[in-house]
């Protein structure tokens, strides 16, 4: 699907593109970031994944291996997001049916007035993390314990009359995905979109057989450099195996540039893979375009400034974190808090896969400085 070529036959500005490869060796280097891969593509052709810096966070730590994969936290979201709009596409639901209508439990404490199209644009009023998020890792909880502990939370506002960016609507959309194919979304994703697209090294939720043999899978992880609040100590936080294997619908996704790469152009070309349409060209431009437009009860500044699609994060003007501050006006994607960004830019026929393992929250100032130069050499 994707061709390896020359920077120029890429359409990189030769020198440019050097240089933003440069600004990232460079922090690899002096320790700003233990570990970058990336990818570049455009018009069907890429140069291929770059990597810089180690496996572990300890400076002592081998070089990245060829084949290392990453936890991209939050660019999760717009693949479940993917998976739900499959499922619409099949005619096995709506986005105006209410969550009760699959979780009859959730209809509880003002929420039986929530859709999917709600969850899908960070227009439920549910929270971001449950009050209890970190009693529960800590407590190793499953996946069904969280849905419990949502379909009894609180709201911030009534639907569809604010945004607030909510994990654990997309939690539900996971549970809905499971309770409409009778499949655990990680299973449905697998056979949905990662096996289509020939995603090999992509997960939600590593098996089993990632932690044994000589040389297990779980080994080509890359270690993420953990914030204040993550102990090192405890076994619930981004590197442990609780973590890995949980699978969480907000943010468990493990891949790859490469893995990635595929799924981006897929996007760009309409939901097309090879001669398989994947996805309809439909649900694509339904999926990136602004759907905040269609709730005439946010403030219009909210519709105009911080677009949503379903599950894509729109150019928001005036606005640099993360994605930088030269994407053009149709481009849309995804930034994850583990220090990852994806984005695509149909206007340039184009996609880069940003995965480190240095946090970067709230502001993502690595991400968007490297965005902003490949962006420049894209022109």
């Amino acid at each position: 699907m994707l061709k390896i070529a020359s920077p120029a036959a890429v359409g990189l500005d030769p020198s440019r593109w050097q240089h933003a490869l440069d600004l990232a060796e460079g922090w690899c280097l002096r320790d700003d970031v233990p570990a970058i891969g990336l990818i570049v593509g455009r018009s069907e052709k890429t140069t291929g994944v770059q990597l810089f810096g180690r496996q572990g966070v300890d400076p002592t730590s081998p070089p990245l291996c060829d084949d290392a994969i990453f936890l991209v936290a939050s660019i999760t979201k717009p693949i479940v997001a993917t998976g739900i709009l499959l499922l619409v596409e099949q005619g096995k639901l709506l986005l105006s049916d209410r969550v009760a209508d699959y979780l009859p439990e959730f209809g509880r404490t003002g929420k039986y007035g929530i859709t999917v199209r709600h969850l899908l644009t960070h227009t439920s009023g549910l929270p971001d993390m449950l009050p209890d998020n970190l009693q529960l890792r800590r407590a190793h909880a499953p996946f069904e314990t969280f849905i419990e502990d949502i379909c009894t939370a609180e709201t911030a506002f009534a639907p569809g009359r604010g945004t607030q960016y909510q994990s654990m609507g997309f939690a539900l959309l996971g549970e809905i995905i499971h309770r409409v194919t009778g499949k655990q979304h990680g299973e449905f994703l697998r056979e949905a979109l990662f096996e289509p697209l020939e995603m090999h090294d992509t997960v939600l939720g590593a098996p089993e057989d990632w932690f044994v043999g000589a040389e297990p899978t779980v080994e080509r992880i890359a270690e993420i450099r953990l914030t204040k609040g993550q102990d090192a100590g405890e076994n619930w936080h981004w590197n442990s195996r609780y973590w890995q294997r949980f699978g969480a619908p907000w943010g468990g996704l493990l891949t790859t540039p490469a893995d990635l790469a595929r799924f981006a152009q897929m996007m760009l070309n309409d939901g097309r893979v090879g001669e398989t349409q994947l996805l309809a060209k439909a649900t694509v431009d339904a999926a990136t375009c602004n759907q905040l437009n269609y709730f005439h009860e946010l403030p219009e500044s909210e519709r105009r400034c911080r677009p949503w699609g379903f599950g894509w994060r729109l150019r928001w003007p005036a606005e640099s974190a993360s994605f930088g501050d030269l994407l053009g006006p149709n481009a849309y994607g995804h930034w994850g808090s583990t220090g990852t960004l994806l984005w695509i830019d149909p206007d340039r026929d184009a996609f880069a896969v940003i995965l480190t393992t240095q946090p970067q929250d709230p502001h993502g100032r690595y991400l968007a400085s490297l965005s902003n130069a490949i962006v420049a050499a894209l022109g």
